[in-house]
């Protein structure tokens, strides 16, 4: 591995805003956070979404940290857009990456103008595209920062393997971009694997957040502590009724002045143990929001509304 210029928080987030968000029938049967698409009201649920999302924006906004709010497109229909951080990554040496997506009706997230907007209007440098979405017509995926919780300072990318998170791709994805791989298998308590990673899994500057529980293999589940160890990280161990409360749905991101904040949603802090909540607020400040219709429309919560910018700036 190279040592890293990165941060482990971005100071910037791209986040999109919904326009159509409902529960998605192709992605109901991999994610088990996510409410049966049939007994939902799409309009009621695009009404919340929308509430919640700029409910979001604003409490970034007033914690200091920098957004880019895009706006999702009407057609084609996307109702998962609002999740970018699962087709693009962005790092610190100017490269984004685009990623391969199970559900047909993801993979029109990927937009290139959202690049353009980054270069053209926020002084973002792109030096690099890698366009991995290739993998889709064999079946393969890696759905971005929701597959991958990356380790940016030690450049390590955890994965719990699923229909999502293909091994093959992970160790290609790992490669181009200098970091080591480190998969397992994760599920939660009726062994249905963990469809992503990001909500078992939050890895701050000095602090790591994992359902231990959920990765039954001893072996991995030593691993997995051995490494967040050794890069300086003090462990809090999440039970699966916070792993089902997106406990591990957290992001560290840095406010303009350099502080640590710690997003996350108002369900994830509820479920918080008073030993945890003090360990986290020694070293950041919490921010939740309450995103209940989207956790429970999309199966993901506030981490998977934030897509970081690590890209350099324009001289």
């Amino acid at each position: 591995m190279t040592a890293s210029n990165e941060r482990q928080a971005a100071d910037t987030v791209v986040l999109v805003r919904p326009v159509a968000f409902h529960s998605n029938p192709e992605t109901a049967a991999s994610n088990a956070f996510q409410r049966p698409p049939e007994v939902a009201d799409p309009a009621a649920e695009q009404a919340a979404a929308a509430i919640e999302f700029d409910g979001l924006v604003a409490a970034l906004a007033g914690a200091g940290v920098a957004t880019v709010v895009v706006r999702d497109c009407v057609e084609p229909a996307t109702p998962d857009a609002v999740f970018p951080n699962n087709w693009l990554s962005l790092h610190a040496d100017g490269t984004a990456v685009l990623y391969p997506m199970m559900a047909p009706s993801r993979r029109a997230e990927r937009r290139r103008d959202v690049l353009e907007l980054l270069s053209r209007e926020h002084g973002f440098r792109v030096e690099r595209v890698l366009d991995l979405s290739a993998h889709e017509r064999d079946g393969r995926f890696l759905e971005g920062t929701g597959s991958m919780v990356l380790d940016r300072v030690n450049r390590v990318a955890y994965a719990c393997l699923s229909p999502r998170t293909d091994a093959g791709v992970l160790a290609e994805a790992a490669r181009l971009l200098d970091y080591e791989p480190l998969a397992f298998v994760a599920a939660d308590e009726a062994g249905v694997p963990v469809y992503h990673t990001n909500v078992m899994m939050c890895i701050g500057s000095d602090f790591a957040l994992v359902c231990e529980e959920a990765i039954s293999d001893p072996g991995q589940r030593a691993a997995v502590r051995r490494r967040l160890e050794q890069g300086g990280h003090e462990l809090v161990a999440l039970d699966l009724g916070q792993l089902r409360s997106f406990a591990g749905n957290m992001l560290e991101l840095a406010d303009a002045d350099g502080g640590r904040v710690l997003a996350l949603s108002a369900r994830a802090l509820e479920s918080l143990r008073p030993g945890q909540l003090r360990m986290l607020e020694s070293r950041c400040r919490l921010l939740p929001v309450p995103v209940a219709a989207i956790e429970e429309g999309g199966g993901g919560s506030v981490r998977c509304m934030l897509a970081e910018v690590h890209l350099p700036r324009r001289a």
